[in-house]
């Protein structure tokens, strides 16, 4: 199985669930990144402990304050990570963090869509937009010919809730029975299957929804 030797990676809503075992399994793969920037909304809280104590055991680990609901907070965590990287790339971004609210359609409101839309949708366009010139420099500089996560990429992390096609399949069922559903499978066995698809994908990955599998999920 093919290993992803991205050398510089940023995730978002790192300090718990899928983001925290994504760095957790990144630091412990055969190939390490040597700089990993997990950020979250409060890595100094009691939220970011776990962050805290695998950074103070892997010297590649640096842990970054990000709202990815604010603008500003974006781009000053986009001059933070320029500057640790010293003229290098960013060679993978992969937006993760999200919010879900359990409401319906007789409950929502709009603050619960503005909320909604700004961490799920705008956030990860604004990051896209942050880091690109430090993605850019990555591809410039990396060797290998095709786009790729070891070269420059952006992951979007989504769920099957997020395919059209699939509403059929999810919107008349409680919310309570996709989360039990999903308890199958853990989080671990989730990020190793991310970590086994990411080193596989190319240019024509691009814009497909993938499942942890590598599966297409359409859309």
């Amino acid at each position: 199985m093919a290993a992803l030797r991205a050398q510089c990676v940023l995730l978002t809503g790192s300090n718990r669930g899928i983001g925290l075992e994504l760095v957790r399994q990144l630091l412990g793969g055969p190939h390490p990144p040597t700089h990993i920037f997990a950020t979250c909304r409060d890595p100094e809280g009691p939220r970011g402990k776990d962050l805290r104590d695998l950074a103070s055991k892997h010297p590649n680990l640096m842990l970054v304050k990000l709202d990815v609901a604010d603008p500003s907070a974006i781009v000053n965590a986009a001059k933070i990570v320029e500057g640790k990287l010293n003229g290098a790339g960013l060679n993978l971004l992969i937006n993760n963090a999200g919010i879900f609210t359990p409401v319906s359609l007789e409950t929502v409101d709009s603050e619960d869509m503005i909320r909604a839309y700004k961490t799920n949708a705008v956030g990860p366009l604004l990051m896209a937009q942050a880091f690109l010139p430090l993605l850019k420099k990555a591809a410039q500089d990396g060797k290998e010919k095709r786009l790729s996560c070891n070269k420059a990429a952006i992951i979007n992390i989504s769920s099957f809730l997020g395919s059209i096609k699939g509403t059929p399949e999810s919107y008349f069922k409680p919310v309570i029975s996709y989360r039990c559903s999903k308890a199958d499978l853990t989080v671990d066995t989730s990020v190793r299957g991310l970590l086994s698809v990411l080193p596989i994908l190319s240019e024509k990955h691009s814009g497909m929804l993938l499942n942890w599998e590598g599966k297409a999920i359409p859309w």
